[in-house]
């Protein structure tokens, strides 16, 4: 039996989130094209009683330099969860090459490493020919923390067998980490604020998604199975405020709307979802408040 940590490094928005919905087999974390959408370390957890292994893979946010004690912890939470690692997968996107921002973590692995292997995982190759698939395997071979190299497309699942397979190879002995069932590690209701949050950022621009957190503050399931979800929307001024509710309430009924699908998809009931928006100055720089959101 065999069971370790993995974590995912990479660039905000190279696919880290989607390849481990796709390697787990279920939604655990959000996706948006926005960087920074993942603020905690989320671990998706992926077991094969027959071959008698388990995966825990930890989705970390984006390496990038901290502007404010939200992106600090995030970025203390990437070293912690690395150096807890029995393996890396370095994520880089096929489709722009490796870049500054790839060669920074490369080197970054680099000097932190343990006898552990990283594994350069070359996402969206769905989108490329052979001569450009190619060429971005041999640079990505070249980076100097790198022992293997595994072409896929997290949006497609084509590659991910050989990747799981030799990530369960490296995994160390012992007992299962959790039970065999479980695939996240994720609270109910933060997993429901995720939701909820994946759906602003995927209707805002700008500053304003770096600028949004959301709180679910009650879930009560009726005898009649409807499910209700009261959650709120944070905002850092009053401007901003005024666009996440939009004229005449449109843009947060708009993303009510969309949320409310995603929570009946997660929740497998009818939902009735209770939005409200509200300001909380510089709750971005608030060490409390981001210690009860699980921000560590």
């Amino acid at each position: 039996m065999r069971a370790g940590f993995v974590g995912l490094a990479g660039r905000p928005n190279v696919g880290k989130s989607t390849l481990i919905n796709a390697l787990v087999g279920r939604r655990v974390a959000i996706v948006s094209d926005r960087p920074q959408t993942t603020r905690r370390a989320i671990r998706g957890i992926v077991t094969d009683e027959a071959a008698g292994w388990q995966i825990v893979l930890v989705d970390l946010p984006g390496v990038q330099r901290p502007r404010d004690v939200l992106t600090e912890r995030m970025q203390r939470r990437v070293e912690r969860e690395l150096a807890d690692s029995d393996a890396v997968l370095l994520v880089v996107n096929g489709e722009e090459g490796i870049g500054p921002g790839d060669r920074f973590i490369d080197r970054a692995l680099l000097g932190a490493r343990r006898d552990i292997s990283v594994l350069c995982v070359v996402n969206k190759c769905d989108r490329l020919g052979k001569p450009q698939t190619a060429a971005a395997l041999a640079t990505a071979a070249e980076l100097a923390s790198v022992d293997e190299v595994f072409p896929i497309s997290a949006r497609t699942g084509a590659g991910l067998e050989p990747l799981l397979e030799r990530i369960a190879e490296l995994m160390p002995e012992g007992p299962y980490l959790y039970p065999p069932e479980q695939q996240s590690d994720q609270a109910s209701d933060v997993l429901l604020a995720e939701l909820i949050r994946e759906q602003v950022l995927n209707r805002t621009r700008e500053e304003l998604p770096h600028s949004v957190e959301v709180a679910v503050s009650e879930v009560e399931r009726r005898d009649d199975g409807l499910v209700t979800v009261r959650a709120e929307i944070w905002a850092e001024s009053e401007s901003q405020k005024g666009i996440l509710i939009g004229a005449g309430g449109g843009k947060v009924k708009e993303v009510g709307k969309a949320a409310r699908r995603e929570l009946e998809r997660e929740l497998e009931a009818q939902v009735h979802l209770d939005l409200q928006v509200k300001v909380r100055r510089r709750w971005r720089r608030d060490e409390g408040l981001l210690d009860r959101l699980g921000i560590e």
